[in-house]
């Protein structure tokens, strides 16, 4: 068990050509399943002239609130070939997330065909080396887990809770609706002391949903 774990900074791009094909490995930060498909769908989209796009991702299973605080998560791994042969785009991208070490992650290495076959062994080593300089790009960080949290309240406590919420140093998004709503990330090891602070604060009229 570990308190901390290894992923990718921010999301990032690196490219580079192998014998007229063109590679271009994305990844970014994710903490879901869903944000993790969700990503894959955006480059599918974006590079939807490509050759192939080939995706791996290693990301918590389940719903972060449906995993237990202080436990380490079981992982979901999944990568496809989307075209190439078999075990030489999917498998060789995944397993550089599995040698760094690096979860949380998704990714898609994009391809544009160049007129010329890798075969087997060089397509593993293009979409290796295509998976290598997408982290480098990204950078690698040492992260803690993080829960996901919903805060709603009426407009007369939300400078109080958003005084809260920024004293607690936590990455937030807010909405200035009918009522006010936060989209918290919260380090799990923080998630109950910052739900009974939100709740003296307003003498519990604000919501928080997990």
């Amino acid at each position: 068990m570990s308190d901390t774990y290894l992923t990718v900074a921010e999301r990032a791009t690196a490219r580079f050509e192998v014998q007229g094909s063109e590679f271009l490995g994305h990844v970014a930060p994710v903490d879901t399943v869903e944000a993790a498909e969700s990503f894959v769908a955006a480059v599918r989209e974006e590079y939807a002239d490509a050759t192939h796009n080939v995706p791996a991702y290693r990301v918590p299973a389940g719903e972060p609130s449906e995993r237990t605080p202080g436990s380490e998560p079981m992982l979901r791994e999944y990568s496809s070939d989307d075209g190439e042969p078999t075990g030489s785009a999917g498998k060789p991208a995944l397993n550089v997330l599995q040698q760094r070490e690096v979860r949380n992650v998704a990714a898609v290495v994009t391809r544009y065909y160049g007129g010329t076959n890798l075969g087997v062994g060089g397509l593993a080593r293009a979409y290796s080396r295509a998976m290598k300089d997408g982290i480098d790009a990204a950078g690698v960080v040492e992260e803690r887990p993080h829960r996901a949290l919903v805060v709603e309240t009426e407009y007369d406590d939300s400078g109080t809770v958003r005084g809260v919420i920024e004293s607690a140093g936590v990455e937030f998004d807010a909405d200035y609706g009918e009522r006010v709503r936060f989209d918290l990330r919260v380090p799990v090891a923080e998630v109950e002391t910052l739900r009974e602070r939100l709740n003296d604060a307003t003498s519990g009229r604000v919501e928080i949903e997990r």
